[in-house]
């Protein structure tokens, strides 16, 4: 592994910029995990050490969300429990099985996700959430699949949480944004004790990530707390987003 000073330096700043991301739309962890293996890393103990930023960027805005009442975690137990469960199964998979084989699938899923955004955007400007609406079945099982990814590979998994969310659970998404980072807190728990386990974390850069992720994460909390339009540009940076990943994965790896 690189030990350069400036490796330490982008660390804590690709951090910031990756829990900016992840705290409004997700696939943060593309930013991390490529600087990760620029310093060295295996796909495997990049894919190991992302977690810790992870979890401390989650807390943050959590904690941040909860602080302000903007937290809508009431009867979320049914999506709670099926996404930390195929966190932990996805987890399990993942300690012995490399990152790398998986880009193609996840360009595959960030393309179809693109267009699933872009049909029919006022469906996620709406004002309120919907939850009534829902089809809880079949969402459990959509939150079973998306905790199984996120525990496996991380990356990416907040754009499907935002799927989740705002089309199939019906959510607005302005309690989207709380809801999904409420939600990685608690999977990302079960992850990281599987990969610490597991000795995959590389401790030095984990938390210089750590840190940057958690000023990243405070920034876009109060961000989307404090603006009126939070949720239009919350969409707008969620289309970049995704895609930028499609670009990073397909053209720039």
């Amino acid at each position: 592994m690189a030990n350069e000073w400036y490796i330490y330096l982008l660390a804590i700043l690709t951090g910031a910029l990756a829990g900016f991301i992840n705290t409004l739309t997700g696939s943060g962890s593309l930013v991390t995990l490529a600087m990760l293996m620029f310093a060295g890393l295996p796909a495997n103990y990049a894919n190991a050490t992302n977690r810790l930023g992870v979890l401390t960027q989650s807390t943050v805005a959590v904690a941040t969300f909860y602080r302000n009442g903007k937290l809508n975690y009431k009867s979320s137990a049914w999506f709670v429990v099926p996404s930390v469960i195929g966190a932990v199964v996805g987890t399990q998979l993942a300690v012995n099985v490399s990152a790398e084989f998986i880009d193609n699938a996840i360009g595959a899923i960030m393309v179809v996700m693109l267009f699933v955004i872009l049909v029919k955007p006022e469906r996620w400007l709406k004002a309120e959430s919907e939850t009534t609406n829902s089809n809880k079945i079949l969402t459990t099982i959509v939150f079973f699949a998306v905790g199984f990814y996120a525990g496996f590979l991380q990356a990416g998994v907040g754009i499907l949480l935002h799927v989740a969310f705002v089309l199939g659970a019906k959510y607005s998404i302005k309690d989207a944004v709380s809801l999904k980072t409420f939600l990685v807190f608690l999977f990302t728990i079960p992850s990281l004790f599987i990969f610490i386990w597991s000795g995959q974390v590389v401790w030095d850069l984990a938390i210089l990530l750590a840190v940057g992720q958690s000023i990243g994460a405070w920034t876009a909390a109060h961000f989307a707390m404090k603006h009126p339009s939070a949720s239009v540009w919350t969409y707008r940076m969620l289309v970049a987003v995704v895609i930028f990943s499609i670009v990073h994965i397909f053209f720039l790896k």
